[in-house]
């Protein structure tokens, strides 16, 4: 192989000599990785946005008392069924109490275990919000809000009003928008709801929760812990739901198995609570990636003939270095520089291309109701799609390179020149 130093000069002087080809060929390369980036990257941040909704407010593990009919009913501790065989019809579900059955101690067992991050209590009551001589059926749910801001990002949706008031101030509520909207509320003014047992309570809204779901922002409000437990007019033990977020999602299927069989209470796990959405989000990303991937297909093809053509347009420049005593594997590494030359030179720009257009696209305002935290299109910036994309413009353009100019390299000088 002749000196490395020729062959480079060579390369980058014959890449010089025809820019136009030279940038076309670039330009191609850019396009290719830049929209790649740009697609990617919004799509993926579209699925993390959708999945975020979700996964950031919902728990774990859901612990609750759930009503269901009696595994063994009485007559079967009575009959033979395999002898009188007893129809039995109406089974009745068996009774159990409202709250969770010792859920303090439940809690502190939690709060003990090293796989959970954190565990919030939950009461919640039926109830009627006044308006005028109308009444709106309602749900308000009594928290412990700096935890559940702490672990579900409970704050990205009060979108007016202070979520930490519940904590300072007793008597205070987080109003629903739909909620709001129907009554004519605002915050600093108070809305009259009256519970089950028919006493009722003037509460002071102090922040406006907005979920995106109409049907549950027309009826669901927040309430301290206790103010819940005060309008339900139970104790501090009365719990009917706990929220357990664990370090690693991937532990809620096998735990909350155990905690059933330890407990005796029912838990739902966010695997099964999300099943639907789960596969969902699965048959996106895989769309994106598909998406991508042809992306990718039709610019390296495209890559390919561009460079293709440039060499086939440089046969008179391989005879003259052919006959000059340059050998097969110098006219092959002369021309894979150019292919390498031309594959970073538009991996760069490809790059910028695609960071420039995934900002501004970040930057375009994305307002709507049914997602109140988003205030701008999503795009995820993550490094290994820019990584990934300049590595296969390398890939891409080596191979361009490489195969037209091992073919080029075979062919006598004097049949080039001849056919000229």
């Amino acid at each position: 192989m002749s000196d490395l130093k020729l062959i480079m000069d060579i390369a980058f002087t014959q890449l010089t000599s025809k820019m136009k080809q030279s940038g076309v060929a670039a330009l191609g390369v850019m396009f290719g990785i830049g929209m790649y980036i740009i697609m990617l990257s919004f799509m993926t941040g579209l699925n993390l946005l959708l999945d975020g909704l979700v996964l950031n407010r919902t728990p774990h593990i859901q612990i609750y008392n759930k009503t269901e009919p009696t595994e063994i009913q009485p007559a079967e501790h009575q009959l033979d069924l395999a002898v009188d065989m007893p129809i039995i019809h109406s089974v009745k579900p068996k009774s159990r109490i409202g709250r969770i059955y010792n859920a303090l101690p439940i809690m502190a067992d939690l709060r003990k275990d090293p796989r959970v991050e954190g565990v919030t209590p939950q009461a919640t009551c039926q109830v009627f919000y006044l308006a005028g001589t109308n009444n709106l059926n309602g749900i308000i749910n009594g928290v412990e809000v700096d935890e559940e801001i702490r672990l579900f990002n409970f704050n990205d949706y009060i979108v007016e009003g202070d979520g930490s008031s519940l904590e300072r101030q007793k008597n205070t509520i987080l109003l629903g928008a739909g909620i709001a909207k129907k009554l004519s509320l605002s915050v600093g003014e108070y809305v009259q709801v009256i519970g089950t047992n028919g006493v009722p309570f003037s509460l002071k809204i102090g922040g406006i929760f907005q979920s995106g779901l109409a049907e549950v922002d027309d009826v669901q409000s927040y309430v301290n812990l206790k103010m819940a437990q005060q309008i339900l007019g139970k104790g501090s033990n009365h719990i009917t739901r706990i929220h357990t977020k664990l370090y690693d999602m991937e532990l809620a299927v096998p735990m909350s198995r155990t905690l059933e069989n330890l407990y005796d209470i029912r838990a739902l796990d966010i695997k099964k609570a999300n099943a639907q959405f789960e596969t969902g989000s699965d048959i996106r990303t895989l769309i994106s990636y598909a998406v991508s991937f042809t992306l990718l297909v039709v610019a390296g093809f495209g890559i390919y003939n561009i460079l293709n053509m440039l060499i086939y347009e440089k046969m008179d420049d391989i005879a003259i270095l052919k006959a000059t005593g340059f050998s097969g594997m110098d006219i092959r590494a002369i021309f894979i520089i150019q292919a390498l030359l031309i594959g970073c030179i538009g991996g760069v720009l490809g790059i910028v291309l695609g960071y420039g257009v995934s900002v501004i696209i970040d930057g375009i305002p994305f307002v709507t109701e049914a997602l109140p935290t988003v205030k701008t299109y999503p795009v995820n910036f993550d490094p290994k799609f820019y990584i990934g994309g300049f590595s296969f413009a390398l890939l891409c353009t080596f191979l361009a390179g490489y195969l037209p100019a091992r073919k080029a390299s075979k062919i006598d000088p004097v049949e080039i020149i001849r056919g000229k």
